[in-house]
């Protein structure tokens, strides 16, 4: 059985990492290569930084706050927000990212998700989906339709179908937020996560609403993700990755304690 990954997450706005609720309620929680370097040693498996107003700013990704939390990292660290060509890629990787994450560049223009993987190995290309349930659907989870721009715009595609469309065009991995879930911890939504985990080869990696152990052993399970994504349970304080990891295995449930 492969082993599920524990990921740390810092959303990033002018330099600071922060988080909200379903995309808005925005709170400081501190500085980026603090952070990372923390969970990290606490025994996260990757570190993923996005600059999330890269996009609806128009700018590109702040690559000094990048260079600065790289230093203090010994893990997989991914970087996404701003990143519309195979260029923004590139200075991406050369200030210390080993993968990137592209959203809305993704969807305007699929081509770029193979153009990175021409260059860096689909490896290294994470799509991500920010999606929302269709409350006028029959079955609001696997019609979820995908937004962008930070989660401002519907674009009235279905995630499904965006997901198997970008592991078509060469993408290693999905990132699937769910917005409805998002900093709510009450758990991942799992019918959403495994509708996309069912429909692609390539790993997914569910985001939004973790808040215990028991919600990482679901979307593990029933939601049949490769590995799952937090943000505020690390932060703040209510769990370590280690301590979460320790709970996971005593579960059964395949991670790589660290030493």
């Amino acid at each position: 059985m492969l082993t599920r990954r524990i990921i740390a997450c810092l959303d990033v706005r002018d330099g600071r990492v922060v988080k909200g609720i379903q995309f808005v309620d925005i709170i400081d929680a501190g500085d980026p290569a603090e952070l990372a370097h923390r969970h990290a040693h606490l025994g996260a498996d990757e570190i993923v930084l996005l600059d999330i107003t890269a996009t609806h700013e128009g700018r590109a990704t702040l690559l000094d706050t990048v260079r600065r939390t790289a230093k203090s990292l010994f893990v997989p660290f991914t970087v996404g927000g701003g990143i519309r060509t195979a260029d923004d890629a590139a200075a991406v990787f050369d200030a210390g990212a080993d993968k990137v994450s592209i959203n809305s560049a993704a969807l305007a223009r699929p081509e770029l998700i193979g153009e990175i993987g021409a260059s860096f190995g689909a490896q290294a290309v994470i799509v991500a989906i920010d999606a929302r349930r269709d409350p006028t659907s029959p079955n609001p989870a696997r019609d979820a339709h995908v937004y962008v721009h930070g989660g401002r715009r519907d674009t009235g595609r279905s995630v499904v179908e965006w997901a198997i469309e970008a592991e078509s065009r060469g993408a290693g991995e999905i990132l699937l937020t769910s917005m409805d879930s998002d900093g709510m911890r009450n758990g991942f939504d799992c019918e959403l996560t495994a509708a996309v985990s069912e429909s692609v080869r390539i790993p997914v990696i569910a985001s939004g609403g973790a808040g215990t152990v028991a919600h990482f052993a679901e979307v593990f399970g029933r939601g049949k993700a490769d590995a799952a994504l937090a943000a505020s349970i690390f932060h703040f304080g209510v769990s370590s990755a280690r301590a979460l990891k320790e709970e996971l295995a005593q579960q059964g449930i395949p991670v790589r304690l660290p030493c």
